[in-house]
């Protein structure tokens, strides 16, 4: 059963609207939907699903001050394999982006494939994607128009930002139909 998360959080209504999925994620790095640890506490209060905080090349104890809200460590950046180690003790899973043409991390619970640049909503090659064990999450440009293909590599879990906004914001419509298709590829 393939996994959904909705990442890029940042009003109400979209964690309202991505109430039917698995997991939410909160943008903490510097992009167009970083949000602050005072607006991801109020959001989170508004969920009871497993919240996801992204971060890329954090200081361990800016994550530390976060894990009242987050229960997912998601690392978007360099990070090492001694970097992880350290993140993992703080008793939370950790999601690690990985290039499928270079090295993957053996130390997180959970790896992330995406596109070279994330949260820009391109696809990359999936045919790169290596044969593992470990459970990934499938990212870089997943829509309404490819996640049916998408589940076909039957990842962990997809998970999608920019294919379920329109014009910059996340649309609650996109995000209830992205949900509604995976869930009835899982039935």
């Amino acid at each position: 059963m393939v996994k959904i998360k909705i990442c890029g959080l940042s009003r109400p209504q979209d964690v309202e609207a991505a109430c039917g999925a698995d997991y939410i994620g909160f943008v903490f790095a510097k992009s167009r939907r970083q949000i602050s640890g005072r607006q991801a506490r109020e959001l989170k209060m508004l969920s009871k699903l497993p919240c996801v905080g992204v971060f890329v090349n954090e200081k361990p104890d800016i994550i530390r001050e976060l894990l009242d809200t987050i229960d997912i460590i998601q690392l978007h950046g360099s990070e090492d394999e001694c970097y992880i180690q350290n993140i993992r003790s703080f008793g939370r899973p950790v999601i690690k982006s990985a290039n499928p043409q270079a090295y993957i991390s053996k130390a997180a619970d959970f790896l992330l494939f995406d596109s070279p640049n994330p949260g820009r909503g391109k696809v990359f090659d999936w045919s790169l994607i290596p044969k593992i064990d470990k459970p990934y999450f499938l990212a870089g440009g997943l829509s309404l128009d490819n996640v049916d293909q998408a589940l076909q590599l039957q990842p962990y879990a997809v998970d999608v930002s920019s294919g379920v906004e329109t014009n910059g914001l996340k649309d609650p419509n996109k995000i209830i139909q992205f949900i509604r298709k995976v869930r009835e590829f899982n039935a």
